[in-house]
């Protein structure tokens, strides 16, 4: 808890469990820190290492975030009840439909697991596309979308050292990519776009996401 004390003579009670401090200027940012001690009661953790979940490791050519931990613990929550791992989070061509399967007697568990891997998907650019089809089903899933969304926890099983570089020395220079599955959805036809874009050789934004409305054609998708 921090006590700040207005102008005004108002006491202000501010709750605040993480602050993350950036820049490439240490002696400016210890003066940020010294004008926030003066202010509040302020805890100095150093060097960033685990923030939300998120891991960051630093070495010589750059830095390195993770979710590792958080992978353990959503792994040790499903209990899989195997050692099985597979090669990629979801089988090529597949094409999900709302009324593959039989509807799951308790859903909770399916859109909790989903849930996690939406957040989990802030690290793994890799599942972003398994994700954003089986977090289509959350409102009413089968036994054939949980049959998936178990194949996606077998591929983080054997891929849970994955992590994302930022390398210290890089271009400015933007780099984007593209693409789409025209008509891949079998229920309304709609197509899927996804985006990756590099500052230099770091990867800084990715999305997955179904068009708004049907193309007529690839070259339109």
């Amino acid at each position: 808890m921090f006590v700040h004390t207005s102008s005004r003579g108002r006491t202000l009670l501010l709750y605040v469990d993480d602050m993350i401090i950036t820049g490439d200027d240490p002696e400016y940012i210890a003066f940020v820190k010294a004008r926030l001690r003066d202010q509040f009661l302020m805890t100095d953790l150093g060097p960033l290492r685990y923030f939300l979940g998120i891991e960051v490791s630093s070495t010589s050519d750059g830095f390195l975030i993770s979710q590792e931990k958080y992978m353990h613990d959503l792994l040790a929550r499903a209990a899989l009840g195997d050692e099985l791992t597979v090669e990629t989070p979801m089988e090529l061509n597949v094409k999900l439909r709302p009324t593959d399967g039989d509807p799951l007697s308790d859903p909770t568990r399916y859109r909790h697991l989903v849930g996690s891997l939406v957040y989990l998907a802030v690290t793994r650019p890799d599942i972003s596309y398994s994700v954003h089809i089986l977090s289509q089903f959350v409102s009413a899933p089968t036994t054939v979308h949980y049959s998936h969304l178990l194949r996606v926890l077998r591929y983080l099983r054997g891929t849970i050292t994955r992590r994302l570089f930022f390398p210290r020395s890089s271009s400015l220079q933007l780099q984007c990519y593209s693409d789409a599955t025209w008509a891949s959805d079998p229920t309304d036809r709609r197509s899927l776009s996804s985006y990756c874009v590099f500052l230099g050789g770091s990867l800084i934004a990715w999305k997955t996401k179904k068009q708004t409305a049907v193309s007529r054609w690839s070259v339109e998708a």
